[in-house]
């Protein structure tokens, strides 16, 4: 079994498509990739000032913690401190990402398997670091992902399409999924998806038909062109999975994840 580490960057999470989402799901990812998690860090900014004024604020920020809390994660804290320019604006800082990656290097000398939960590509080198450590990276993130990331690690998970981690709205008559759109004939206008169906790497369906009058972007259908730059992205489709005449499923009511 090998030991795991789980480090979350909540505030470039947060601020790409990661509100919400839950923490137990998290674990059961990583425990699902054949771990133990010794080690579950998450990295929060914390505006005490504020607290000490706004009920309503300190009430759910606390509530917030108190959920990751209760899934196993220690939480470590970066006050918000603001600064005012010579031009009497305000900056705003509370950047974690040095104690992140501080952590995650010195906690990796008992870990197998690290998980990063971030798209930010300056842990680039960090991730490079652990694996010269012969260490397993993975990363999960949802949007604004840099490239050099998603290829530098040995796995990157999309957030949108891990089942349960982020909240999706269901029609009571029909289950919605969130997948990506593999393959596109933009000649003939129809297209494939795939969904992720559980937590293992190999837990995935594909061949999931889309036809491209089913796919909608902004309120708005896409062109032959856009469907397969979409494709070509890997982009997330939220859809209605049913069952189709021919056999097999298909979508319907389909939206480009945004």
């Amino acid at each position: 079994m090998l030991k795991a580490g789980i480090f979350l960057d909540m505030e470039n999470l947060n601020m790409n498509g990661g509100w919400g989402m839950r923490f137990d799901v998290i674990r059961k990812l990583v425990e699902a990739q054949g771990t133990t998690v010794l080690r579950a860090n998450v990295y929060i900014a914390v505006d005490n000032a504020r607290e000490k004024y706004d009920f309503e604020y300190r009430e759910k920020a606390q509530a917030r913690r108190d959920k990751m809390r209760l899934a196993g994660f220690h939480i470590v804290e970066k006050e918000i401190r603001r600064f005012t320019n010579a031009d009497g604006t305000q900056n705003i800082k509370a950047n974690a990402d040095l104690d992140l990656a501080v952590d995650a290097m010195l906690q990796a000398e008992n870990l197998d398997y690290i998980l990063l939960g971030t798209g930010d590509g300056d842990f680039l080198r960090l991730v490079r670091a652990l694996q010269s450590k012969g260490k397993r990276v993975d990363a999960v993130a949802i949007h604004n992902v840099s490239g050099e990331l998603r290829r530098e690690v040995d796995y990157y998970f999309h957030g949108a399409t891990i089942p349960g981690l982020l909240p999706i709205k269901n029609d009571p008559k029909k289950i919605r999924h969130r997948g990506v759109l593999d393959y596109v004939n933009e000649e003939k206008g129809f297209g494939f998806l795939s969904i992720r169906t559980g937590y293992q790497l190999t837990d995935i369906e594909s061949g999931i038909f889309c036809h491209i009058s089913q796919l909608a972007e902004d309120g708005i259908g896409v062109s032959n062109d856009r469907f397969s730059a979409l494709a070509s992205n890997n982009a997330v489709i939220e859809f209605d999975k049913i069952k189709s005449e021919r056999g097999g499923f298909q979508a319907e009511n389909a939206l480009v994840y945004k």
